[in-house]
C-alpha cells in the first residue's frame, strides 16, 4: 500500500479525502467512499476510529447545531454513540478494500483502544485531530509507534503547537503540521491561510499541510500555492445523506476531482526558483522584442541620431538596449528605411 509521507518528501502536494464517519456505519457506503476518492484522484482516504464512551462524558454539551440529530436536545455522547459501532473487523474490511483499490487507508484514533485497533491493522500513518493537540497521553502513545503523524492545529496557538511537536519529537521525527481552523464550516475570511507561511517559517524542517473546513474548492488551491504539502478535505458521496453531521459540509466526488486537478496544476505551474528564458518563449522573444532600425535612409559614414535611428520588431537584429550606445556612431554601410541595423 502507498505511503503518503513518502510523496510529501518528494515535494508534491498530497490529497487526503477526509471521510470521517461519513460511512454512516455501513460498509457498503464505506466502499463507495473509497471508490469515489480513488476516482477523484485522492492519495489517501481517512476515517475516524473512536468509541463514544472513551471520547466524551455522557453529559458533555454539543458545540454544534445540526437539524439531523437523532436526539434534538442530546449530548455529544448521544451523537457520537450513533456512529461508533465499527469494530476491528469493519476497519480491517475497509483497510483491505483500500489496499485492493491502491489508495492509502488512514484513520484518526481518538483514544488508546482505537490506536490499538489501527496498530493491529498495520496502518502506515496517523492523523491527530485538532482537539487532541493538548492530549499528551494520546500524543505520546501515537508518537511511540514511530509512524508518520499528521498533526492538526485548529484553535491552537504557537506555544501549544511547539509543546505538542516537542513531545512527539522525543519519539518520532516524522511529523506534518496541519494548519486548521476549528469552525464547521469555516468562512473564507476566517481561513487565515497565511498561517501556512508562518508555520513554514516557525518549523522550517517540518512539512506544513492544510486541513480544510471551508465550503467549496478554492481554499485548498490557494493553500497548495502557498506551499502546503498536504491538503485534507472533508468528503462524502452524497451531501444529502443523514446520520453524520459532516455530509452537508463535505465536498463530493466532482469537487474532490477539481481539487485534485487544481493541486496538480499548482505543483506543475510553480516550477523552480529561477528566472530565465524558457524554451516556450524563444519564438516570441525573437519576434516580439525590438531591434535597432533605420528610421530613414542612412548613408555610409552618417552618424546615428535620434532622428534616423529607432527601435522596432522583430528582435532578431541588434538589441534595442544598445540604442544609446549607437547614437553618435558612424554607419559602416548604407541602410534603407526600415532596415535592421547590422
Amino acid at each position: 500500500m502507498k505511503n503518503i509521507y513518502n510523496k510529501i518528501n518528494s515535494g508534491l502536494t498530497t490529497l487526503i479525502a477526509e471521510a470521517g464517519v461519513n460511512h454512516n456505519g455501513n460498509l457498503k457506503i464505506g466502499e463507495k467512499l473509497i471508490d469515489a476518492a480513488k476516482r477523484a484522484g485522492a492519495d489517501c482516504i481517512k476515517f475516524q476510529t473512536y468509541k463514544a464512551e472513551k471520547l466524551t462524558t455522557r453529559n458533555a454539551k454539543r458545540f454544534w447545531s445540526w437539524d439531523g440529530e437523532r436526539k434534538k436536545n442530546g449530548s455529544q455522547f448521544d451523537s457520537y454513540s450513533s456512529l461508533d459501532k465499527f469494530n476491528f473487523k469493519h476497519y480491517q474490511h475497509l483497510y483491505n478494500y483500500c489496499k485492493k483499490k491502491n489508495i492509502e487507508f488512514q484513520s484518526t484514533p481518538f483514544d488508546v483502544d482505537s490506536l490499538r485497533i489501527l496498530e493491529k491493522l498495520g496502518v502506515n500513518t496517523y492523523k491527530i485531530a485538532s482537539c487532541d493537540i493538548t492530549n499528551f497521553l494520546l500524543l505520546e502513545k501515537i508518537a511511540r509507534t514511530r509512524k508518520p503523524i499528521f498533526l492538526s492545529t485548529g484553535a491552537a496557538n504557537l506555544n501549544e503547537i511547539r509543546d505538542a511537536v516537542k513531545l512527539i519529537l522525543k519519539f518520532n521525527k516524522k511529523i506534518v503540521i496541519m494548519h486548521c481552523i476549528l469552525c464547521y464550516p469555516t468562512k473564507m475570511q476566517d481561513a487565515n491561510l497565511k498561517s501556512i507561511t508562518l508555520l513554514k517559517k516557525q518549523f522550517p524542517k517540518i512539512p506544513i499541510g492544510f486541513s480544510d473546513h471551508t465550503l467549496g474548492t478554492l481554499a485548498p488551491t490557494i493553500a497548495s500555492s502557498l506551499g502546503a504539502s498536504v491538503i485534507e478535505k472533508h468528503f462524502t458521496i452524497n451531501k444529502k445523506l443523514k446520520k453524520s453531521a459532516d455530509h452537508w459540509l463535505s465536498v463530493d466526488e466532482k469537487e474532490l476531482s477539481e481539487i485534485a486537478f487544481n493541486i496538480k496544476s499548482v505543483n506543475s505551474s510553480l516550477g523552480k526558483e529561477v528566472k530565465k528564458t524558457f524554451n516556450c518563449e524563444d519564438l516570441t522573444k525573437k519576434n516580439a522584442r525590438r531591434s535597432l532600425v533605420a528610421n530613414e535612409d542612412i548613408k555610409k559614414g552618417d552618424k546615428f541620431t535620434e532622428k534616423n535611428l529607432t527601435t522596432k520588431r522583430p528582435g532578431t537584429g541588434i538589441s534595442a538596449n544598445q540604442y544609446f550606445k549607437y547614437l553618435g556612431k558612424k554607419a559602416k554601410k548604407d541602410f534603407k528605411y526600415d532596415d535592421l541595423i547590422s
